[in-house]
């Protein structure tokens, strides 16, 4: 009856013990979840940081090719001339003044970044011990937990066996002999146990429901091979389309280049243009239009004036239409923000492509009237009421000709 009594406050201790345990475990697991979520906001603004100052390197390196080549100008011109001219001396003074600033402030900027990644770093490193910490208290509380399962579970069952007795718990242990040992009492259990055990199964039923479970599984073993070969047949096919997508998408992207290196110039009558892709992906990767208009540095088609931005994106139209052409093409009043000349460029260019696709273009422009064959107006003799007017070219000329 002593034995237990004391085995009954053993087990209440150790789970309150272990109920200690799985609190203090879980107070650890939130401070550790709470730094690593701290670190790893304090990362994301170095990143941000770091391509701040990535973009800044760029736009110094930008100006630094820029200043080179503008005293490799001067150096030509000066080289050229016999008596130097005091002023363009002066302007090379400065220009070199100035590169050295520049240069100065690409050193700086490029000490930050390197120390903004050995911080990167060592917060990573600072974070990874946080997270195996982490992982460890996570570890501690499961066992606690699954020490405590196993505890409630031994408790309800010997109540249940207990309870199966029909005796109370109060009356068992006062009817215990005093020298009764709970070692003692467990092994003559295991060898009742044993005993049982040694006798064999007694479930007649045991061969039918192994019979019908070994059915199951191999009916589930099966689509289990359906499945994985149904996968592996879907995954070789998305692999095969990424293969063919990069494939195509870089002979397009070339071909488009290409044409487009050879438009920029004729609508622009001189300068450079070519794409760039954003990304090394080629599934998932941007393309950006760098262009260069006479007289002008190299830029995004972003920092161009509408005029520009226009010629330029007519340069692109084009350029992809040659590659996939269509019978019809329809140009909405794309000559709007172009002055004379480019006017005149422009209608060069599509009285050329006019030999093989159809132009329906919409038009207030003069000169682009006069390159087509045919006229559609829209006029309002009386207030509120449209009406279209068609006018034939050619049959006008013969008229007014006749």
């Amino acid at each position: 009856m002593e034995s237990l009594s004391g085995e009954r406050e053993r087990l209440n201790a150790q789970r309150e013990s272990l109920r200690e345990g799985l609190d203090t475990a879980r107070r650890q697991a939130n401070e550790q979840r709470d730094r690593a979520h701290q670190i790893t906001l304090r990362m994301e603004t170095m990143r941000t940081s770091r391509s701040s100052i990535e973009d800044n390197l760029r736009r110094v390196e930008e100006q630094i090719g820029s200043l080179r080549r503008r005293m490799e100008e001067l150096d030509a011109a000066m080289a050229s001339e016999q008596d130097p001219v005091a002023e363009m001396e002066q302007e090379l003074k400065a220009l070199v003044e100035r590169r050295v600033a520049v240069e100065k402030e690409l050193a700086e900027a490029r000490a930050r970044v390197q120390a903004l990644e050995e911080s990167m770093r060592g917060h990573d490193q600072q974070r990874l011990v946080i997270e195996r910490e982490l992982e460890s208290a996570r570890s501690r509380l499961e066992s606690l937990r699954m020490t405590q399962s196993e505890l409630k579970v031994r408790r309800e069952n010997l109540l249940e066996q207990l309870a199966e007795t029909e005796l109370a718990l109060d009356e068992l242990l006062a009817g215990l002999p005093e020298e009764a040992d709970i070692d003692t009492w467990a092994k003559r259990l295991e060898e009742v146990q044993a005993r049982i055990h040694r006798l064999g199964p007694i479930n007649l039923a045991a061969i039918d429901e192994f019979r019908e479970q070994t059915q199951r599984m191999e009916y589930l073993d099966s689509q289990l091979a359906d499945l994985t070969e149904a996968l592996e047949t879907l995954e070789n096919a998305i692999h095969k389309i990424d293969r063919e997508t990069r494939s195509r998408f870089k002979a397009t992207f070339e071909q488009v280049n290409a044409r487009i290196q050879e438009m920029f110039p004729r609508l622009f009558g001189g300068g450079q243009a070519h794409l760039e892709m954003t990304g090394d992906d080629l599934l998932t990767t941007g393309v950006a239009i760098m262009a260069r208009p006479p007289g002008k540095r190299l830029s995004t088609i972003h920092l161009m004036s509408g005029g520009e931005k226009a010629l330029t994106a007519v340069a692109m139209v084009f350029a992809i239409f040659e590659l996939n052409p269509a019978p019809f093409c329809m140009l909405d009043e794309v000559d709007a923000p172009l002055d004379e000349a480019n006017v005149g460029r422009f209608c060069d260019l599509v009285r050329e492509m006019s030999e093989r696709v159809q132009f329906i273009f919409i038009t207030h422009n003069k000169t682009t009237m006069e390159l087509a064959d045919q006229l559609i107006g829209v006029t309002m003799r009386e207030p509120g009421v449209s009406r279209l007017v068609s006018v034939d070219v050619e049959e006008a000329a013969a008229m007014a000709t006749g």
